[in-house]
């Protein structure tokens, strides 16, 4: 595991404040928001479509504390038609990762100089509430960056959008998960191909490099992967990239490469302060987690013994709701990864707790592999 200390020259030009939303294009957005509220305590929040004359797509926005996710979908058989062809090669999947920023125009340039596809140019959309000024940049596979800038505008998310204001029961029936802010992004690529992404967000972004394993570090007895984790110059927007290493057998990244039919976003980590409040009531909720082995809490409880941290969280607790640790000398992180949210394995989330301690849980990885490839055998991948 290595951890990158320099952060480059600060950017001369533009501030990356912090991850602003996700937008999935989804084969139904209304039962993908819906979803979303009832396993995974969201709340709708804000809505564009016919009724607000908005002809070719619908999008239902929902939001936790300050995660906002945009589920779209086409409102016509073949129109747009690049939703269309992402949803037939890609199925269910995150297209967009919004940042809001500072200096869009800097950013933009800075980005165009150095070679990067811009999607679209920047423009403006207004309302009431003042007004908003986008762009958006080509990531790695059909991936996109909408640039956000949200300095002239008051309002609660974007123009064009209307308040939800009927009311979902369950927000008010079934307890709150805790879900303060997205924590980090994953993306997976194909092998070979994680350094040119790194590469770029380098060069387009002026990301730096945070933190890396490579296949020595993380592997199990039929497979292994190699991840970089990119950073914006104030460390607030964290960009796992993943590759898979050969192995005995199809890794998790390969199997998700293979069904998701290229590079994309494989899970979003959701942060919280207290994980076991947040679980408990996830699981209540009927969300669905990777089971771990028991083996790695006999083997945690001996390696806590020697370590110089305390966790202060009740082992027994953690061991009940599938939680893992991993710690160093100075902190901890505590996480647990939902099974996959649609039939295709591809996209899951993950739920962490961090006290004092940065990592992406590498100490975890091998009990997380073997634990997704008991998934991959179910399913005949492996």
């Amino acid at each position: 595991m290595t951890t990158y200390e320099d952060k480059g020259v600060k950017p001369d030009v533009g501030r990356f404040v912090t991850f602003d939303h996700l937008t999935f294009w989804v084969g139904n957005a209304k039962q993908a928001a819906a979803h979303h509220i009832a396993r995974l305590g969201f709340e709708p929040f804000m809505y564009k479509g016919l009724e607000t004359g908005c002809r070719d797509v619908a999008s239902h926005a929902v939001r936790q504390n300050k995660v906002v996710f945009v589920f779209q979908s086409m409102l016509e058989p073949d129109k747009p038609a690049e939703m269309g062809r992402h949803l037939t090669r890609h199925g269910d999947g995150v297209k967009d990762i919004a940042f809001q920023v500072e200096d869009l125009d800097g950013i933009l340039k800075k980005a165009k100089s150095r070679g990067a596809v811009i999607v679209r140019n920047a423009w403006e959309e207004s309302d009431e509430h003042g007004s908003v000024r986008m762009a958006v940049v080509q990531t790695y596979g059909d991936t996109t960056h909408t640039l956000v800038d949200r300095s002239n505008y008051k309002g609660p998310f974007l123009p064009g959008y209307k308040p939800v204001t009927v009311k979902d029961p369950l927000t008010t029936l079934l307890p709150k998960c805790g879900i303060l802010h997205v924590d980090h992004v994953v993306g997976n690529q194909p092998d070979l191909q994680m350094q040119d992404a790194v590469e770029w967000y380098e060069k387009n972004l002026l990301f730096h490099r945070f933190w890396s394993v490579d296949d020595k570090q993380v592997t199990t007895e039929f497979s292994a992967l190699r991840s970089i984790v990119v950073t914006n110059y104030e460390e607030t927007i964290k960009l796992p990239i993943n590759e898979p290493a050969p192995g005995k057998r199809k890794s998790q990244i390969q199997e998700f490469v293979d069904y998701y039919g290229g590079a994309g976003v494989q899970h979003i980590a959701l942060r919280t302060n207290n994980i076991i409040e947040s679980i408990t009531n996830l699981r209540a909720r009927g969300q669905q987690f990777l089971e771990i082995p028991k083996t790695y809490y006999v083997t945690l409880r001996e390696k806590l013994k020697n370590s110089k941290i305390t966790v202060e969280e009740n082992l027994s607790e953690i061991e009940r709701l599938n939680i893992l640790i991993d710690f160093d000398d100075d902190g901890y992180l505590l996480q647990i990864f939902t099974k996959n949210m649609q039939d295709r394995p591809t996209l899951f989330y993950e739920v962490i707790q961090r006290r004092n301690h940065q990592g992406f849980g590498a100490g975890n990885f091998k009990a997380l592999f073997e634990a997704i490839e008991a998934d991959q055998a179910q399913r005949g991948n492996l």
